[in-house]
């Protein structure tokens, strides 16, 4: 009896490739897409260039934020659909790493993407004096807003979210490859096309399709082997732990219902109930200076950063965190900025079409939205499209390249 066609297409795909999708970069967004792919069946190769859950990028620590206060229309949707995928993989791992707290939003009135955010997380106005035992003060008058979602917020634990979504992506049949530096993509030889990926190490591996991850190092790598310019700026920032004041250990605590929290205006701070180390709570500055991801200042990230955030505890938070000292944890991080502090989502487009995905320029604020980016990176190079982004009302026109003007690719039909 004949094999269908469609059986002998797909046959004849297997001895071409090496694997369906290669997943360059093994951060939050290439570890979700590497589970997203490999949940559908496909052939994965997942490849970071440092140790899996490494510290010099942009994924690791323990504690980010996920919110669905968002000012610009495009995000709360795929906060939406982030929030159901990081219950569907921990009811598939077994094992949590959110903890549910609600979401405080202050700053002044006057401040459009505040109240943008209040509308679009339906948060409702409270009495800071009345809760979390006054543990933030605001100015007195009606200059100042504080508003509370008490469903939108919460604490996602950074490392053990990627090795949990690593996890799940080995054991749907994924291969994690780590200390393999990719340095150079290219179109596969005709007639079979698809993609190759060499590394540092002389190994080239085939594959119909690539996502590329690698966060902070995008510019670096697309330059090297596309020649594409994209605007994504790494900053060096520090992650700030500051010390509870005896008695008000407890206050702070995220058992006790405080709050995620972010206090809009200059400068931009946010913070998060003290959950992973007790008696510590994590409040930071949104920002930090440029850096060449392979030469940074490790000691300090520049600039005074933990100046401006005690300075910003001293006035709102003055009763209930420690300043006298500086923060007790200063950790290394980056954000990979964009201009409008948007992502890229989208094909590289050029010689290589729809082969390549990249998902980069995550500004700070992608970690939350992980799982949801990941399976829409997935689909891309797998089907072509994201009908979980179309079906979620993610509008993914806002992620395009061709958005930065003078992109060699911009122009580029994809």
């Amino acid at each position: 009896m004949a094999a269908p066609a469609e059986s002998l297409e797909a046959a004849a795909a297997v001895r071409r490739f090496d694997y369906d999708v290669i997943v360059v970069g093994a951060g939050i967004m290439g570890s979700c897409a590497a589970h997203a792919a490999a949940s559908r069946g496909a052939r994965v190769l997942l490849l970071e260039r440092f140790d899996l859950l490494h510290h010099l990028g942009s994924s690791h620590g323990e504690s980010r934020t996920i919110r669905d206060a968002y000012p610009k229309p495009q995000y709360p949707p795929m906060v939406r659909l982030a929030r159901r995928l990081w219950a569907d993989a921990e009811a598939e791992s077994g094992y949590r790493v959110l903890t549910p707290a609600p979401q405080l939003s202050i700053g002044p009135r006057t401040n459009p993407s505040l109240l943008a955010s209040i509308k679009s997380s339906s948060a409702e106005e409270v009495d800071l004096a009345q809760r979390w035992g006054g543990a933030f003060r605001v100015p007195d008058g009606d200059g100042w807003v504080a508003a509370v979602s008490e469903h939108g917020g919460g604490v996602l634990n950074a490392t053990k979210a990627v090795a949990m979504f690593q996890a799940l992506a080995a054991k749907n049949g994924a291969v994690l490859r780590d200390k393999t530096e990719v340095v150079d993509i290219r179109k596969g030889p005709a007639p079979e096309g698809g993609v190759a990926v060499a590394t540092s190490s002389g190994e080239v591996f085939h594959a119909a399709k690539c996502v590329v991850t690698v966060g902070a190092w995008t510019s670096k790598l697309l330059r090297s082997v596309a020649g594409v310019e994209l605007p994504i700026q790494p900053l060096h920032t520090m992650v700030l732990y500051w010390r509870a004041k005896p008695g008000h250990e407890r206050d702070l605590a995220s058992d006790s219902g405080f709050p995620t929290f972010s206090s809009y205006g200059d400068p931009h701070v946010y913070g998060t109930p003290s959950l992973e180390l007790p008696g510590l709570i994590k409040i930071n500055y949104d920002g930090g200076p440029r850096c060449d991801p392979d030469g940074r200042d490790w000691a300090s990230g520049g600039g005074d950063v933990a100046g401006r955030v005690a300075r910003w505890i001293e006035e709102f938070m003055p009763d209930h965190v420690e300043t006298a000292g500086g923060p007790v944890i200063r950790q290394p991080c980056m954000y990979s900025m964009t201009p409008d502090k948007d992502f890229v989502i989208d094909f590289l487009g050029g010689e290589f079409g729809k082969d390549v995905v990249v998902g980069a320029g995550f500004s700070g604020h992608g970690f939350k939205m992980g799982p949801a980016v990941g399976r829409i990176l997935a689909e891309m190079a797998i089907d072509g499209n994201a009908n979980t982004a179309a079906e979620a009302g993610v509008e993914l026109g806002h992620f395009r390249i061709s958005r930065f003007e003078g992109n060699p690719m911009g122009n580029a039909k994809n």
